[in-house]
């Protein structure tokens, strides 16, 4: 009896087209399934519900607010009866004694603030008074070692009264009474004093006055022409620090560029080492790749700090840092740009009978130079930005000022200064590179 064997029956084209049809319609709907899990799970695992709980919005609305606007300080001793007026608090920035703001008046015994809106504050012989409009008058009055308050009843939640101390705040500025001392902010927006503080006597000219101080007026200092003195007193501003932020500016540009030009000329000649195409001994090669992926593996915040502690702060050890790091960044892409040139124009050039430097010189350089060159233009503008939060690591550049003005927690329109000048740091950098590469490598 012979056995019978079935013969399989080939599977149809249609079956084989909705099949994958089915496959790849699942696919579809399991990728932004997954996706959505992982989001959903973010969510839970990085507490975004009681971020957004915790969220002050009004504080962020504070700080914006502090980018662009500062407050005066009019103060008045209650001992000596004494009148001061300083911007941001600051005795750098106190005027000098006579000199009031427009909004400032005095007349006998009184003083007379104008916060702006119907808000008067007055500072009399016997206390003070803030006038409030829609709400009345709010007046202190020291009796003996206490404060006597008289107000509209009941206080709201914007005015802080006890026996040592009444404090009123409203959108239009601040009122705070103590048995020493009287003091009122005004809000206002603007840098203040940007370009001369009030000891300078350029701060008490308009702009047509120090213009024609320069060809007609008087000097102002008697070892100085006024036309050196406006850019004197300009960058020793004590309150900008004009000077100290452009050579900031200066040491912050100066460790990107030899960070960056130190770290490609060391990386060239490794690259060459690390090449498949141009080192035939496969261990020397394993070797100098591993190397690469140490260094760059290592983030460069880490080997800031790593350094730092061995050489001591300073721009030139930020400087360290980014040679370090983007030495085994450029190995690795310089080796493996040499890897993808055409062996051909090599050949051509050995045929001449050059030996293996002329080979690189002439055969192989000018293939991978625009794309190296490009390489390191772009790591320069990126290490630009960097540079500012190395430089605070190691106490040089912009970036250890931009620290200090944050740490102060009040000088908030020096933060926004250094931002402003950072962002035109990096356009100006991205611009002369992208010069540079339109005439090197495209001959423009």
């Amino acid at each position: 009896m012979s056995a019978f064997t079935a013969t399989p029956q080939p599977v149809s084209l249609e079956t084989t087209v909705l099949g994958r049809f089915r496959k790849a319609r699942r696919l579809s709907f399991a990728v932004p399934a997954l996706i959505l899990a992982y989001l959903i799970y973010a969510a839970i695992a990085f507490d975004l519900a009681g971020l957004a709980g915790r969220a002050r919005m009004d504080n962020a609305r504070i700080l914006l607010a502090d980018f662009v606007s500062y407050k005066t300080h009019v103060t008045r001793d209650n001992r000596s009866g004494a009148l001061s007026v300083a911007v941001e608090g600051e005795n750098k920035g106190r005027l000098p004694e006579g000199r009031l703001p427009d909004w400032v008046s005095q007349s006998g015994g009184e003083t007379v603030i104008d916060l702006g809106n119907g808000h008067l504050v007055t500072y009399t012989a016997g206390g003070a008074e803030y006038d409030v409009p829609g709400y009345g008058r709010i007046s202190v009055t020291p009796q003996g070692d206490r404060l006597e308050l008289s107000a509209p009843q009941p206080l709201p939640d914007w005015i802080s009264a006890s026996d040592s101390r009444v404090s009123v705040t409203t959108d239009a500025g601040r009122f705070a009474y103590t048995r020493s001392k009287v003091e009122t902010f005004r809000y206002q927006a603007g840098w203040p004093l940007f370009f001369f503080t009030p000891e300078s006597p350029f701060s008490a000219m308009s702009w047509g006055e120090i213009g024609a101080s320069v060809f007609t007026g008087e000097r102002v200092y008697a070892d100085l022409p006024n036309i050196l003195a406006i850019p004197h007193d300009f960058l020793n501003n004590q309150m900008w620090r004009h000077g100290d932020t452009f050579w900031a500016m200066f040491e912050t540009v100066l460790m990107a560029f030899l960070g960056t030009m130190g770290a490609a000329l060391i990386a060239l000649p490794l690259g060459f080492m690390a090449a498949r195409n141009m080192m035939p001994f496969a261990a020397i090669r394993f070797a100098f790749r591993r190397l690469f992926d140490f260094i760059r593996g290592v983030d460069g915040l880490i080997w800031t700090i790593v350094l730092a502690r061995a050489f001591g702060p300073g721009p030139m050890t930020g400087a360290l840092a980014i040679l370090l790091t983007d030495t085994g960044s450029f190995g690795k892409l310089f080796s493996e740009a040499l890897e993808n040139i055409d062996e051909k124009q090599v050949e051509g050039v050995r045929s001449t009978g050059a030996n293996t430097l002329q080979r690189a010189r002439f055969g192989v350089l000018p293939q991978v130079m625009p794309v190296l060159l490009s390489q390191v233009l772009y790591f320069l503008e990126s290490n630009t930005r960097s540079a500012t939060v190395i430089g605070a690591i190691v106490g040089g550049g912009i970036g250890l000022l931009l620290t200090q003005a944050i740490q102060t927690q009040k000088d908030w329109e020096d933060v926004a200064w250094y931002m402003v000048l950072i962002i035109l740091m990096i356009m100006a950098m991205d611009s002369l590179s992208g010069w540079i590469r339109r005439k090197l490598i495209k001959g423009e």
